[in-house]
């Protein structure tokens, strides 16, 4: 998969959980559904800023920890009466079970938190 970043195994993730990796200084939450779909988003609610990756993964949306904003995992797109949004990361899982991000240009350094 040329041009992804391996960002590790699934299995290192929990169902209903994330992991924060940061590229460039931008922190991206690779999150995992109950269904094992696998979704990035920078990390960070449009309202506040607060940490969307200590949020709550339901369905495919996150609430925010902070003010309970409902983000969309796969557009990024705050849930009305709501309005904001945040970028969103390609992310696949291979064969081999690990996830695969790719990022926005190739000069983005990635680093795991």
């Amino acid at each position: 998969m040329k041009g992804w970043i391996d960002v590790g195994p699934l299995a290192d993730i929990p169902k209903k959980g994330a992991r924060v990796f940061t590229a460039s200084g931008i922190p991206i939450a690779v999150f995992r559904t109950a269904t094992d779909g696998i979704f990035a988003l920078e990390d960070r609610c449009p309202h506040k800023n607060g940490p969307l990756s200590q949020g709550i993964v339901h369905g495919e949306r996150v609430t925010c920890p902070l003010h309970d904003w409902v983000l969309e995992l796969v557009s990024g797109e705050a849930l009305a009466p709501d309005e904001g949004c945040v970028r969103t990361f390609e992310v696949a899982v291979g064969e081999d079970g690990h996830i695969r991000l790719r990022l926005d240009t190739p000069a983005m350094a990635l680093a795991g938190e």
